[in-house]
């Protein structure tokens, strides 16, 4: 876990509000039953998520960090088995590849630091048969997100890949992904200069509820 390198709080939210936060969240998904993408109220969840002013006493018992890979995953709450609520933390001047979203919401908030978002398109379909090969997707947006902003992302906007720019210090955001679709089925990462695909498993973290457990997949 990591504390040196966040910078002091300027502005400490109420008492325990992050943990009220997770509390609603998982309120309004629900009791545990089936859910699909289209029962979700994003507009619900992302007006929670923005109202909660970041304060890093009230997380950091979350924010494990192995600084040898581009960004650590780290599992904060289940939602009653509706969704994944994971704090991640990024490692300087690093990110993650390009991937999609297993046909989920996902929500996330930079809880510290700065984090550079850019979307793509999927790749095109090959053309025909006699031309298999994949195209590389094009550009659509990229867009630099400080502490307390929130952004959404859904496979029907695109692909995307989010990375650290600061060479320094580590940034950490707050992710909620609703169905947990990646972590129980995988998701899709994309090679950004051919357009390959290829499917990778998450099912696993670098801790769980704010504990270290076994090496991550």
């Amino acid at each position: 876990m990591f504390s040196f390198s966040l910078p002091p709080s300027k502005s400490p939210s109420s008492p325990d509000a992050f943990h009220q936060l997770v509390a609603d969240l998982s309120k309004i998904l629900g009791p545990s039953s089936g859910l699909t993408s289209a029962d979700v109220d994003v507009q619900q969840l992302r007006s929670l998520m923005e109202r909660y002013i970041s304060n890093e006493d009230e997380w950091k018992k979350y924010a494990f960090a192995d600084l040898s890979r581009g960004y650590t995953r780290n599992l904060v709450d289940e939602g009653n088995g509706k969704s994944n609520l994971l704090i991640l933390v990024w490692t300087p001047g690093k990110g993650s590849p390009l991937h999609d979203h297993a046909n989920a919401h996902c929500l996330m908030k930079v809880l510290a630091g700065t984090l550079s978002e850019t979307q793509y398109t999927f790749p095109p379909t090959p053309r025909s048969p006699s031309h298999p090969q994949p195209t590389p997707p094009s550009i659509i947006k990229s867009t630099t997100y400080t502490t307390n902003q929130v952004t959404y992302m859904a496979d029907d906007l695109g692909l995307h890949k989010i990375s650290n720019p600061d060479p320094e210090r580590v940034a950490v955001s707050l992710h909620l992904y609703t169905p947990p679709n990646a972590a129980r089925e995988g998701c899709n990462i994309f090679d950004e200069s051919t357009g390959r695909k290829s499917h990778i498993t998450q099912s696993n973290f670098y801790s769980e509820f704010g504990r270290r457990v076994g090496r991550e997949a």
